[in-house]
């Protein structure tokens, strides 16, 4: 897929249009048949159609989409993909999450004002304040 572009340029470019079909079992997720057409709407017989899976996991803070591309040279070949690669995509978003998540606990709060006095000759120094790196 394109890069996004970011919010200082939202303009779309004519020549990397798609027109997006959604299909779905109604149970699992959905698979997006991305058809590449020119800037008329007809079909880009130049490009690739692109097949894109969406499902999705429950998680603590709610419903967590998970999106990946499916390599597929039908609607049926990318059925048929579509399950073993939505396995793959959720197990690494759940290895990303549990990084994530050390990521943060391991992180060190430094109170501003630098370490107290420890040698015993005259309390503690600093501002009191905690700060996150």
């Amino acid at each position: 897929m394109a890069t996004r572009p970011g919010p200082a340029d939202p303009s779309m470019d004519p020549a990397t249009l798609y027109l997006e079909e959604v299909f779905t079992d109604r149970r699992v997720g959905t698979i997006r048949r991305m058809t590449p057409v020119t800037g008329d709407g007809a079909r880009d017989p130049a490009r690739e159609i692109a097949y894109v899976g969406e499902t999705q996991v429950m998680s603590t803070v709610g419903a967590l989409p998970i999106v990946f591309e499916i390599e597929a040279t039908s609607l049926a070949d990318a059925a048929a993909k579509f399950g073993p690669l939505a396995k793959d995509a959720i197990e690494k978003t759940v290895r990303e999450l549990q990084d994530l998540r050390r990521q943060a606990a391991s992180s060190i709060v430094i109170p501003q004002g630098g370490m107290p006095d420890l040698g015993g000759g005259g309390g503690a120094r600093g501002g009191g304040k905690i700060q996150l790196p």
